[in-house]
């Protein structure tokens, strides 16, 4: 394990640990609680797409109370177990599921805080646990047979899972496993890429099999060029759109809950470019659950854009 890894590794525990004082709430820091007081999802979703999209509504904590189970074990086969922490969001009705994957030499952990901040938004989470440090087309293909398995059997996971509406979320090098899963028929949504790395001339002929919109969430490359990013842009056929966070880092596109220090003349990962991540990703996921498109979520970057917070737009 690499030394910034170890410290993002030991916020991250930090972090679980937090929640569970919490009780399990969804406290992210500085976000506060949203004014909207829905009491299911579909009054949530009413309340939301009747209203201007904006991305400053998904920096604040969602309405709704979210149950925390660490370790909750998947059995893929007889001797296949895949180690998750699952997020429950509170209403009683059926609703998406979002799969996080982490990258290269992360762990499920490091994704703690956006599967809460999801799942008050209405939407169910689980991170994954797969090998950290690849190889990254198997961990697409055990995606894509997780995904499957999920969507014949949602009970394994809760009776209120949405299968037509789960959505994946890779960071980094899982952003590509994330597009392996996509190309290999998982029955998915679509997927959300944050910061994604790409494999060299293996991952093309994968992301030119994909027929499901994806959103690529980028970090500022400036500070943290990232292995082969517009690769995946490049080769998606189409339904795909792309977004930079300015002065935001590769580690920033996790929520661990500290920064780590990164290297000299590297941006440092901090919470304000944390929560602008988790609010980029909550506006993707919310706007693939409840219409089927990324556009909501990107009329909701109109304001970041104009004044230039978000930056080098594309969407084919």
């Amino acid at each position: 394990m690499t030394p910034r890894a170890a410290v993002l590794r030991s916020s991250a525990l930090f972090a679980m640990a937090w929640l569970v004082l919490a009780g399990g709430c969804a406290k992210l820091p500085v976000t506060g609680v949203t004014s909207l007081k829905p009491a299911t999802v579909s009054e949530l979703r009413e309340t939301v797409l009747n209203r201007k999209a904006d991305i400053a509504l998904f920096r604040l904590r969602g309405p709704f109370e979210v149950a925390t189970h660490k370790d909750h074990e998947l059995h893929l086969s007889a001797t296949e177990r895949i180690d998750t922490d699952l997020y429950l969001s509170a209403p009683a009705e059926k609703a998406a599921l979002v799969i996080l994957m982490h990258g290269h030499d992360y762990s499920k952990e490091d994704h703690a805080y956006q599967a809460v901040h999801l799942a008050t938004w209405g939407m169910h989470s689980l991170a994954v646990q797969l090998p950290n440090s690849g190889p990254w087309v198997d961990n697409g293909r055990t995606l894509a047979r997780i995904v499957t398995l999920i969507h014949g059997r949602p009970e394994i996971i809760d009776s209120r899972i949405d299968v037509d509406r789960i959505i994946l979320v890779g960071h980094s090098f899982g952003g590509s496993a994330v597009a392996i899963a996509l190309a290999e028929g998982a029955p998915a949504a679509g997927g959300i890429l944050l910061d994604p790395a790409g494999l060299g001339k293996e991952l093309p002929k994968f992301l030119r099999k994909i027929d499901k919109p994806v959103m690529l969430l980028g970090a500022d490359e400036r500070y943290s060029p990232v292995r082969e990013r517009l690769t995946f842009y490049e080769y998606i056929r189409s339904g795909v759109a792309a977004v930079s966070i300015r002065d935001a880092s590769h580690d920033d596109a996790q929520f661990p809950l500290e920064g780590a220090p990164q290297e000299p003349g590297m941006s440092t990962a901090t919470e304000e470019l944390q929560i602008t991540f988790v609010s980029a990703l909550t506006s993707a996921a919310f706007s693939l659950a409840h219409t089927g498109s990324f556009d909501r979520a990107w009329a909701s970057f109109g304001d970041a854009l104009e004044s230039g917070k978000f930056f080098d737009a594309l969407k084919k």
